[in-house]
């Protein structure tokens, strides 16, 4: 998939419009059957004359009750601005996945997955078709379960011919489960497995294809963030706001990347795509701690021994 040419016009009109509609955005009140994951192979990033470089980019979005109202900012609002700072990075060839998680344990519908998408209306269409089954409250969402779909049934020609990494964003307010269980894979992958995975070992294949992120929407959620930490380190990423998310995953692509020198050049690509002056000092604060990790915040470097 990822077929076709991205407008930033086009998709700045289709969000407008919507919002000027003030319709309900989600509307399914069940899986949407092409999001279903159970028994697909892969989800596919592919070059195309069109895209000679694709960068497959995932949104994982937690959709419990809590949670609603990522899925929300960026149907109605947000989610050009996350292309506008990619196309400011000169990032080629970006091609975006949506996929909704929730709880294996009793969620209707636990893992959603829709397809690579380099234009506009598609990406939205995959985003839109998300069923927000709301619910959570507990400690835990089957985090695991969609980083081992993500590790294990996608083909990215990004990796697979230049061994150049995607990029998944996910997006939640609790901590993952210790291990996969595996009868969450087989009744929601169908697929059976010997034994349980320790989430850790779930992150390191992972990690192969992705650089993974895991995105806190506010201070006041910071509960589950210890736990990220020992899996993620300074991919995991506390925002102030949650309506920044998409300027936040723009300039982790544009720092992983290394079209962003530094802090200095990252905040003058996010005034580029259109960040006003508060939201690029908000969204700077939130990625020094991972730029840091990267030695590209500007600072000097420490003295030597």
């Amino acid at each position: 998939m990822g077929f076709g040419d991205y407008s930033h016009e086009a998709h700045v009109a289709l969000v407008t419009q919507r919002a000027a509609k003030g319709a309900e955005v989600f509307v399914q009140d069940a899986c949407h059957p092409l999001m279903n994951p159970k028994g697909v192979r892969a989800r596919e990033s592919r070059d195309s004359p069109d895209h000679p470089r694709s960068l497959g980019v995932v949104f994982a979005l937690d959709v419990s009750g809590s949670m609603g109202e990522i899925p929300r900012l960026l149907a109605s609002r947000e989610l050009p601005s996350f292309m506008k700072v990619l196309e400011s990075c000169k990032v080629p060839d970006p091609q975006v996945l949506f996929a909704a998680i929730g709880n294996a344990g009793w969620d209707r519908a636990p893992l959603q997955v829709g397809q690579f998408e380099s234009t506009a209306d598609l990406m939205d269409r995959w985003l839109t078709s998300i069923y927000l089954e709301g619910g959570g409250g507990n400690e835990y969402e089957s985090y695991e379960l969609a980083l081992y779909f993500f590790a294990t049934h996608t083909e990215m020609d990004c990796w697979v011919k230049r061994k150049h990494r995607g990029y998944l964003f996910v997006t939640g307010d609790e901590p993952p489960w210790p291990a996969l269980p595996k009868e969450h894979v087989e009744a929601v992958l169908g697929e059976r497995l010997d034994a349980d995975v320790p989430t850790l070992e779930v992150v390191a294949e992972l990690r192969r294809t992705f650089h993974p992120f895991f995105l806190i929407p506010d201070p006041g959620r910071r509960g589950c963030e210890r736990v990220w930490r020992d899996l993620l380190g300074d991919a995991v990423i506390c925002m102030e706001t949650p309506e920044d998310t998409c300027y936040v995953a723009g300039g982790a692509v544009a720092l992983g990347e290394g079209v962003a020198r530094d802090l200095d050049a990252l905040a003058r690509l996010l005034e580029a795509a259109g960040a006003t002056r508060e939201r690029t000092a908000r969204v700077v604060r939130t990625l020094g701690p991972y730029a840091a990790s990267l030695d590209r915040d500007g600072a000097p470097p420490p003295p030597a021994r």
